[in-house]
This record gives structure tokens, sequence and C-alpha cells, in this order.
């Protein structure tokens, strides 16, 4: 089993590799949260907005809106085949919740980028970084060079 974990080359050492980055997990916990405020979204959704949406209307209840193709068989008192039927009410609910969910996500993102924004302006311009051993020594040579050159201008002028 030790050999097979050592021999493992591409694409399952790159999986390796990836889940073992930070990004990996602040992502699973994105996704986790992310679950969570989609159910709250759809309980504001279906229990404060439908319920107010439908009282505005009249009491209609948007989520049973639908289009029935085929009427349930009933025999006997007893439903032997379902109806068949277009819920294009739940679709318009799950619209709704999506607009809500996309709308939290867009005034997050937008605040982050001000925060980005805003802490670049506020952090000073970095340093030039120093020179290297190699470019101090070169700048001597130059200086030494130019000295020279002016020392034989002025004995020749």
């Amino acid at each position: 089993m030790k050999r097979l974990a050592e021999k493992t080359t591409g694409f399952m050492a790159e999986f390796r590799k990836f889940i073992a980055r930070g990004n990996v997990l602040d992502m699973a916990v994105g996704v986790i949260i992310g679950g969570a405020f989609g159910k709250i979204s759809t309980s504001l959704v279906n229990d404060v907005l439908m319920p107010a949406i439908s009282m505005l209307t009249g009491g209609i209840d948007f989520t049973d809106w639908k289009l029935v193709l085929k009427e349930a068989v009933v025999e006997n008192g007893e439903e032997i085949a379902a109806a068949v039927s277009i819920n294009y009410g739940a679709f318009l609910s799950t619209v709704l919740d999506f607009l809500i969910i996309a709308f939290a996500v867009f005034c997050l993102v937008k605040g982050v980028g001000r925060l980005q924004r805003r802490r670049e302006e506020a952090a000073p311009p970095p340093a030039p970084p120093e020179p290297s051993a190699e470019e101090k020594l070169l700048t001597e040579i130059r200086d030494l060079l130019r000295q020279q050159s002016a020392g034989k201008e002025e004995a020749h002028g």
C-alpha cells in the first residue's frame, strides 16, 4: 500500500496537493455557510414574502399556481395516477429565492471590494528594494571612472 501511495503521480498527486491547500478549506466553509444562508432565504420567501404577496393579491397562494396537463385518475376514492402539471407558482417562488440570494452575494462582493480599495489607498507605497551587493559595487566602479575621466580632462584642459 505504501508503494502505491509513493507512486501516485499525475492527476491524483495534483488532486492531493489541491486538497491540502488552505483555499479548499475556505471554500468548504463558504459552501456550508452558503447552504445555511440558502435555507434562510427560502424561509424568507416561503414564510414571509409569499404570504404577504398572497394577502395583497386577495389570498392567492403563488406556490399553488399550476397548469394541469392531465388530471389525476381516481377510482373508488383512491388515486391511481397522479396529476401531471406545470407548477409555475413554485417556479416563481424559486426565482424570487434566487434573486434574494443573488442580491445578498452582490452586496457582499461589493462590500469586500470597497474594503480592499480602502486598504489599498491607506497602505503606503512600498519602499524601493535595497540594491544588491553587485549593484553597489558597479555603482562604485562607475563613480571612480567618472572621477578619473574628470581628472584627466582637467589635466589636459
